[in-house]
């Protein structure tokens, strides 16, 4: 018999024998200190890569990206095949601060490289499991979801040894507080920001560097309350105008960009941004004010949009991008950014044809960097250039490492094409990269209901409510499979708690006029019809109610909606 591997989380360090087990590589220490982010991952690819790159040259130059980012010590063997325009720009013309999620991509992107390159049968273990920088937490996750303990068995130990004592001074601290902005280890710049702050001193453009990345960096994390705190430590600190713009903008965008809608003060915002533009607008300097005002005033097209006044969001943007033209060649991040916001609003006024242009003209500024391919393809995808949209998702998907939103895109695109083989095939793509993909369990259990698969779409039900409880999307579906299945008061029930938390949402008042119907209430099931259709008419809605119609001896109006359902 052979014996059954698996991977495990183990309190305390390890031991100093390992049995029968044949280790990858010696124990890796993952204590974020001394050497920050990717610890853990750094240490594996560095056991990896040098051997592939003999066998394997191929599969290193798929993931140059990912390892490049989470191993810089391998930089000089592994050439960068990808490269985006920010890489090559100075440090004033780097604006970009990738969102949080890039490192689930740089962790997906390092599971199937190692899952490939990996000979089966051996483990790997990890110690200071629970002191380890977050990058390597998530990359843990991901290697132990997505490798089979036979191939490699990871089992990761809580403690171990203590790291030496932490020397390093603000300088030191802040060459690596900037790479980790640079890839976005939002969490290791947080913490090594802030331990960064306390000695350099406030005050100081040394300083301010640090202040500017940390604040970011909080704000990027949700930490609200802690970001403002650094900005107004900044404004306390300093009198350059400059510095105080800057501050003013962060702080809008604090309340600008806050994600729960109640929490969000957008007059504030707004105080905030008009003052970072007054200030900007008295700098001496052309270049400088020509760019700090245009990203002010970028900065207020967003609460403008925030506020539903999309003609005065462009206006703005419109603003900025003339400014723009007063920076030469410098500065074309900021140019792109600002085209591609023009877009947006031009594509929410239905101006597609400028808004596709403009796109167009983001995607040629940096044509490595993958966002903007998305959001052209979503455009060409409502206008119906189905072959365009999926170019573009596919361009997404070519240009950096494992990315869930193209494919959950390309799935909707699929799904319009009545190619449920391949939407499924995507969003299981999306699933296996990220489990917490809500929408992608809303429409491939939608998918396997139509399909009669019940058994495998409630289970998509069930992991998507534990991911988001009580979303409306998955309790209709719930309530479509308990009809099915004539559990037709759990089904009353789900669809109820569905219409509660979305009165909008056709599906679940369609779904419910069916369950009314096979409950035998068919006035109840016109009624709930007769409201879905009132909300969004389709075919199969009109085709429901004519059943129930006839079930009440209202055969004119049944007739009628017969022609409808054939005609709509």
């Amino acid at each position: 018999m052979t014996e059954e591997r698996s991977h495990l989380r183990a309190p305390g360090g390890p031991p100093v024998r390992f049995g029968n087990a044949r280790l990858l590589m010696p124990v890796i220490d993952g204590h974020r200190q001394p050497l920050g982010p990717y610890t853990v991952g750094a240490a594996l690819l560095g056991g990896l890569v040098p051997e592939a790159l003999d066998r394997r040259p191929e599969l290193v130059a798929e993931h140059d990206i990912e390892i490049r980012a989470v191993a810089p010590a391998l930089a000089d063997l592994v050439p960068a095949r990808r490269v985006t325009l920010d890489a090559r720009l100075s440090d004033e013309e780097r604006i970009l601060v990738p969102a949080p999620r890039r490192t689930l991509r740089l962790a997906n992107g390092v599971a199937e490289f190692v899952r490939q390159v990996v000979e089966p049968g051996l483990a790997l273990v990890v110690c200071n499991g629970d002191h380890a920088d977050p990058t390597d937490t998530e990359l843990l996750d991901v290697l132990m979801r997505r490798i089979p303990p036979a191939v490699l068995a990871i089992t990761v130990y809580a403690d171990g040894p203590e790291p030496p004592p932490d020397t390093r001074d603000a300088a030191e601290l802040w060459t690596l507080v900037d790479r980790c902005v640079r890839e976005g280890f939002l969490h290791a710049v947080a913490e090594l920001g802030q331990r960064a702050l306390t000695l350099a001193g406030p005050g100081g453009e040394p300083w301010w560097r640090l202040a500017q990345r940390t604040a970011t960096a909080l704000g990027g994390l949700d930490r609200r309350a802690e970001a403002r705190v650094v900005w107004e430590g900044a404004r306390r600190s300093s009198q350059d105008p400059a510095v105080h713009a800057a501050t003013a903008y962060g702080l809008a965008m604090l309340d600008a960009r806050d994600p729960d809608r109640a929490r969000r003060d957008l007059g504030r915002a707004r105080g905030w941004i008009n003052q970072a533009i007054a200030i900007s607008t008295l700098l001496p300097d052309p270049g400088q004010r020509a760019f700090k005002l245009g990203f002010d005033r970028n900065g207020l097209a967003l609460v403008e949009l925030r506020e539903g006044r999309l003609s005065e969001a462009l206006a703005l943007v419109e603003s900025a991008i003339e400014l723009a033209g007063e920076l030469g060649e410098r500065h074309p991040v900021h140019r792109m950014v600002l085209l591609a916001n023009r877009a947006q609003l031009l594509a929410g006024l239905g101006r597609t044809k400028e808004a596709l242009e403009d796109f167009s003209a983001a995607i040629a500024v940096d044509p490595m960097f993958p966002d903007y391919y998305v959001d052209r393809g979503n455009l060409l995808f409502k206008l119906g250039r189905h072959a365009e949209a999926l170019a573009d998702y596919e361009s997404a998907l070519a240009a950096g490492p494992p990315l869930p939103e193209a494919h959950y895109n390309r799935a909707e695109l699929r799904i319009a094409q009545d190619d449920v083989t391949g939407a499924l095939a995507d969003l299981a793509r999306v699933i296996e990269l990220d489990p917490a993909y809500v929408d992608a369990y809303i429409n491939r259990a939608g998918l396997l209901a139509a399909l009669e698969r019940d058994a495998e779409a409630r289970a998509d039900v069930e992991a998507g409510l534990a991911c988001a409880p009580g979303n409306p999307h998955l309790l209709t579906v719930l309530g479509q499979l308990e009809t099915a299945a004539g559990r037709l008061r759990e089904a009353r029930r789900a669809l109820d708690l569905a219409i509660d938390r979305a009165p909008s949402l056709v599906a679940a008042w369609g779904n419910r006029g069916v369950l009314r119907y096979e409950a035998g209430d068919p006035a109840g099931a016109v009624a709930d019809l007769t409201r879905a259709i009132e909300l969004g008419p389709q075919p199969d809605l009109y085709a429901n109610r004519a059943v129930a119609l006839r079930a009440l001896g209202r055969t004119e109006e049944a007739e009628a909606d017969e022609t409808r359902a054939t005609h709509h």
